[in-house]
């Protein structure tokens, strides 16, 4: 499963679904911004965005189909990476990032490109992160 930032940045100029989707979780300067923000990492954005950030999202997703429960260290550390490299991609804009989990949330076929893509598998996964994002009470 691949629910990033990037993966936004790309759906929403190559996926007319995506765009459509991403349009209703983010105003045009905010797309704007996204997509300017996609080149800045310079020549590590292959790896931040192609190789690790997949890398997480399948480890998280491991994780959590193995029942480790998203409040463990290891499941933390793993959101904590992924926002990190969100915060890269978004300048920090927590409402773009907020908007392009939404639109993942939302709609994963469109914004993915694969009219097969896990509905539910997706939302347990976004549920599982946030619930991890959650301060230990």
């Amino acid at each position: 499963m691949r629910m990033h930032l990037f993966g936004a940045m790309r759906a929403g100029s190559a996926r007319p679904g995506a765009a459509d989707v991403l349009q209703r979780h983010l105003d045009a300067d905010q797309v704007r911004a996204m997509e300017g923000r996609g080149a800045e990492p310079g020549p590590t954005a292959y790896y931040l965005l192609e190789i690790e950030w997949p890398e997480l999202y399948r480890r998280t997703e491991a994780l959590r189909t193995s029942g480790v429960a998203a409040t463990d260290p290891r499941v933390r550390r793993l959101v904590a990476r992924m926002d990190e490299l969100s915060a890269l991609f978004s300048g920090g804009n927590r409402d773009v990032s907020h908007g392009v989990r939404a639109a993942w949330r939302e709609d994963p076929a469109a914004m993915s490109g694969d009219p097969g893509a896990p509905v539910e598998a997706w939302r347990a996964l976004s549920d599982y992160c946030d619930e991890a994002r959650r301060p230990l009470s």
